[in-house]
């Protein structure tokens, strides 16, 4: 009688059961994952849209001495309180500069701050989660209530009253920034800590003598780096919002450096005679937090297997 089949198409062998099978390779292993990641982020409409504007965004700031027809600060490019034309497609704010060459150079303080500031929060709320969850005890007492300090104020009130004590500046914003997003890092990583660390192969690497810091930073992180990195995605509309607020109180970077939230709050005053100074400068704040909420939410539902359906 013929041997079945197995799944490759190979004759079914009987003593080949209990030897290895064929080695497959790790690169070739990472681009299958890599494959399944994007067929099921590639599923959401919203998150392709997203992903798509937050890459015209970045390739705007990336590209800006390139794109924009004008110097962003430059004053007199235009007449005053021009409207939208060809010569100036979003018009001239008070002092004549050119608004879509400083709303393309406003991007790059966005980002940088948007960016660097989660990134900023992510390494230290992580690292402080990453502690709190695998000791327990005190130590996560004290860490948490710590974090319940920093989450009893809103963070755009945190942020006010730390720039008022070290002054302007795209540094301090960033650090005014970040320490408002810690609190939310190292809660979702001392959560899936808490898991992580009763599953077996963490008690084996302990019985095996491994040492605490190793079996954090080499076997616990990598298995919870999933939602960390969801959090991230998601956190970074929330630093832009955070630092459009401050400019726009006059506590962001100080002028005449283009920030979309001094460019609205700029707009005011003219709101009734001339509406697009505050107008585009809002629509480009509005795209950019619509698309990484959107990045972000694909990101959750493609990486966060809690998340799939």
């Amino acid at each position: 009688m013929a041997q079945p089949l197995e799944a490759d198409g190979r004759r079914f062998d009987p003593e080949d059961v209990g030897r290895p099978g064929p080695a497959v390779a790790p690169a070739a292993t990472a681009r299958t994952s890599l494959g399944r990641w994007w067929r099921r982020f590639a599923r959401n409409p919203g998150a392709l849209f997203g992903l798509a504007v937050f890459l015209a965004i970045v390739a705007m700031a990336v590209l800006a001495p390139v794109l924009a027809p004008y110097d962003p600060i430059a004053q007199g490019v235009g007449t005053p309180l021009e409207r939208p034309s060809p010569a100036h497609w979003a018009g001239t704010d008070s002092f004549g500069r050119d608004i879509w060459s400083r709303i393309i150079y406003g991007s790059r303080v966005a980002l940088v701050v948007g960016i660097v500031a989660v990134l900023l929060a992510m390494v230290i709320g992580v690292t402080l989660g990453l502690i709190s969850g695998y000791y327990g005890g005190w130590v996560d007492v004290v860490i948490m209530r710590v974090m319940d300090g920093l989450f009893a104020f809103p963070i755009i009130i945190l942020a006010i009253a730390m720039m008022a004590v070290m002054g302007f500046g795209v540094r301090n914003v960033i650090i005014a920034v970040a320490v408002g997003f810690i609190a939310p890092f190292a809660r979702v990583t001392r959560g899936d800590v808490l898991a992580v660390k009763e599953e077996p192969y963490i008690e084996a690497a302990r019985l095996a003598g491994v040492g605490s810091l190793a079996i954090i930073f080499q076997h616990v992180l990598p298995n919870v780096m999933a939602p960390i990195i969801v959090q991230g995605a998601l956190r970074v509309s929330g630093a832009i919002i955070t630092e459009a607020g401050l400019s726009f109180l006059g506590l962001g970077p100080p002028p005449p450096t283009p920030a979309w939230g001094r460019m609205i709050a700029e707009g005011q005053t003219f709101i009734v005679m001339a509406p697009h100074i505050s107008t585009f400068p809002g629509i480009a704040l509005m795209l950019a937090i619509v698309a990484l909420n959107l990045l972000g939410d694909g990101l959750r539902d493609t990486l966060d297997p809690r998340m799939r359906r």
